[in-house]
């Protein structure tokens, strides 16, 4: 057992509160354990510049994440005018994740804008801001459904995401910060309903590892992410 009483293979205590808030037509407040995000989607009925060079302009999805000062002790440092390198490397993951499920002829020439702030972190911000972020444009796009072609839809898939690494020569589902921090391998797998891969981020921290073990690690993260996309689905499902 775990330091907080998990198998290997479970996942943390999870909780979703879609429409959290009222100006976004997605929002979720999504919990793992105790690390907590706030996801939100928005639209723009408008595209970047280099969309808008095309005949027939195409819809676009963006991401943006933060850690608020008090997610995290030591108190993080607001970032104001430039974001540094972490930041800006995870809200391209989130971005390039949920891009992989839209079809953007279907969306039309629109921008849809995925915002993911911590209010909470005690690892794998990066993957519940991802599955979160999945639940805050489905409900996005719902507001959409009268203008949007009834015969296409705009998502291929759902998506998710987690976390898995080796720690004490163990392979372990969503790390939180105490397993994080010593793990010997540190891995975030993004995956479709599809059963396709978008990302794999692996890392031996503190020690090279095998096909084999690589390969145990994806089979955890697989099991895990099912796991999730079932929630997704049954939050989704509930009328709110």
């Amino acid at each position: 057992m775990r330091h907080d009483q998990r198998r290997f293979d479970e996942l943390r205590p999870i909780e979703i509160t879609r429409r959290y808030t009222g100006s976004a037509p997605g929002s979720v407040l999504i919990k793992a354990g105790r690390t907590t995000v706030l996801c939100t989607a928005s639209i723009d009925e408008s595209v970047p510049p280099w969309k808008m060079k095309a005949e027939n302009p195409t819809g676009w999805l963006t991401a943006e994440y933060s850690m608020l000062p008090g997610s995290t002790a030591p108190r993080k440092q607001r970032e104001r005018s430039k974001v540094d390198g972490r930041t800006n490397e995870i809200q391209r993951l989130v971005g390039r994740s949920l891009r992989s499920i839209v079809d953007f002829e279907a969306l039309g020439p629109r921008t849809i804008t995925v915002d993911c702030d911590v209010l909470e972190a005690d690892g794998g911000t990066r993957t519940l801001s991802i599955t979160g972020g999945y639940i805050a444009l489905v409900d996005a796009l719902r507001t959409l459904k009268d203008v949007l072609p009834s015969d296409r839809p705009v998502l291929t898939a759902s998506v998710a995401a987690i976390s898995v690494g080796v720690v004490n020569g163990e392979v372990l589902l969503d790390l939180c910060y105490v397993e994080d921090s010593r793990a010997d391998v540190d891995m975030n797998v993004v995956m479709t309903s599809k059963n396709e891969f978008v990302e794999v981020q692996g890392t031996g921290e503190n020690r090279t590892f095998s096909r084999d073990l690589l390969n145990r690690q994806l089979d955890i993260a697989e099991s895990g992410i099912r796991q999730l996309m079932k929630l997704q689905e049954e939050a989704l499902a509930r009328v709110i």
